[in-house]
């Protein structure tokens, strides 16, 4: 329970580049350990998975290439601001000794913004 609220505490901190945590509670039981609700902020507009692989709300699908993609690639500049803003919400979560433990495309949001953020 105390490091349910420790980590709590430090993603508080925030970060542009981390989803969130807007509240949280926890509630005991008496038949159970103790139970923890995280309310995050909604990011919404798509997960990294979402561009990858071109499903979802935040692509526009497109007509099939001659490579069989219904969709487009991203840009290289585009690849490597993603890849900034995922390295540096990891560089601020290190930093606090936090390990995600679960880093994959569908954790990163991509914010109206065009920023990602990384989620669980």
């Amino acid at each position: 329970r105390q490091s349910f609220w420790a980590e709590l505490n430090v993603v508080r901190l925030g970060h542009n580049n981390v989803v969130r945590v807007i509240a949280a509670s926890t509630c005991t039981p008496a038949s159970q350990d103790s139970l923890g609700t995280i309310i995050m902020e909604y990011v919404g507009n798509g997960t990294l998975h979402n561009v990858i692989y071109g499903t979802g709300s935040a692509i526009t699908k497109k007509k099939d290439n001659e490579f069989g993609c219904s969709h487009e690639s991203l840009s290289i500049a585009q690849s490597l601001s993603y890849s900034c803003d995922v390295v540096a919400g990891l560089v601020f979560l290190h930093s606090q000794l936090i390990v995600h433990l679960d880093l994959k495309p569908a954790n990163i949001f991509i914010t109206k913004q065009n920023v990602c953020k990384i989620g669980d």
